[in-house]
């Protein structure tokens, strides 16, 4: 069984300030978190995966590539690991890094995503990331996990936008906030194949979504983040029941400064949660136009805030790694300043 060790910065008094009201005590399953995101969110969830699949059990990906596509360099990410790739892209060669990696220390035994779960999509209309970059990390994928717990979806009209049963926008643009109305429950199908049969949601949403200090919580590992990301907590977890963590990250120009509280609140995600005892906490970047320059408000998958990005002593994996400490330690106390 995957067990999970609190990371140490966390383990002081966090200060908690509320969308709703004070975050309530929560009691989480951290032996299996999942995770999810679009596109650099999408790169942010695999990295993470690897970084720390001695507790992430699975990940859900929209519209990326392989881990350590862009290999530490803004240039190589944007020649062969968005809307095109090159001949130079050796999967073999990403791979031995990842090896070294998990020799180093430096992610998790690469033997623990055997028997994850994983969950892919791409949409035939999305030329912002390339089909061929997405199969590539179906291929990396394949020579990890079993085969047979892996799905992908690579056959719907559907263009670089989190595709969704009632919100957002057109499905065959990909324009802000990126989430599509496309008669299509991508939340629904990820998150039932991560975490096996779901209850299926009624129409009432009960849980809330309560904000966090991120830089309180995580420090100087948050400097790239905004001071503020967020967690839905279904009622039914506010108290002692156990209840699951999801951690899903948004995409380039998706971050809350950009558009509001829509991938917070408009993918699906929280639908499925509310009546599965799925706690989902949604950590958020923000734009800089000064170094490290992101100025699309994208999370870290190429190297803007060190040569770690990538592993877990990165400094947004430690931050998030922080935050689900914080957690699931949260107590009355906790949220006190």
């Amino acid at each position: 069984m995957k067990t999970y060790s609190l990371f140490a910065s966390v383990c002081f008094s966090i200060s908690v300030a509320s969308y709703a009201d004070s975050l309530p005590p929560l009691n989480l399953d951290t032996g299996r978190v999942t995770v999810s995101g679009l596109s650099s969110g999408g790169y942010m969830a695999t990295q993470f995966h690897l970084a720390h699949s001695e507790f992430v059990s699975g990940a859900g990906i929209i519209a990326a590539g392989p881990y350590n596509c862009a290999q530490g360099d803004i240039s190589t990410a944007l020649a062969q690991c968005v809307n095109k790739t090159s001949d130079s892209l050796n999967l073999t060669a990403i791979n031995e890094v990842a090896s070294e990696y998990a020799l180093q220390g430096k992610i998790a035994p690469l033997n623990n995503l055997q028997d994850d779960k994983v969950w892919l999509f791409h949409g035939t209309l999305d030329n912002r990331v390339t089909a061929e970059v997405s199969d590539l990390l179906f291929s990396q994928y394949k020579g990890w996990t079993q085969e047979e717990n892996i799905v992908y979806v690579s056959d719907m009209a559907i263009d670089h936008v989190f595709p969704t049963l009632s919100s957002g926008g057109a499905c065959d643009a990909s324009e802000s906030p990126f989430i599509g109305l496309c008669n299509y429950d991508a939340a629904g199908e990820m998150l039932n194949h991560l975490l096996g049969e779901l209850t299926p949601p009624d129409e009432a949403l009960e849980g809330r979504v309560y904000s966090i200090n991120q830089l309180h919580i995580a420090g100087a590992n948050a400097s790239t983040m905004a001071e503020e990301g967020y967690v839905f907590v279904p009622k039914a977890c506010e108290g002692d029941n156990v209840c699951e963590l999801h951690v899903s990250f948004h995409g380039c120009n998706q971050y809350a400064d950009a558009v509001d509280m829509a991938y917070v609140t408009q993918t699906g995600i929280n639908r499925w949660a509310d009546d599965n005892q799925i706690v989902v906490l949604y950590p958020q970047t923000k734009k800089s136009l000064f170094m490290p320059l992101n100025p699309q408000g994208c999370w870290d998958w190429w190297g803007y805030t060190s040569d770690e990005y990538a592993t877990k002593n990165g400094d947004q994996i430690k931050a998030v790694n922080a935050m689900i400490g914080a957690l699931n330690a949260n107590t009355t106390e906790a949220n006190n300043d």
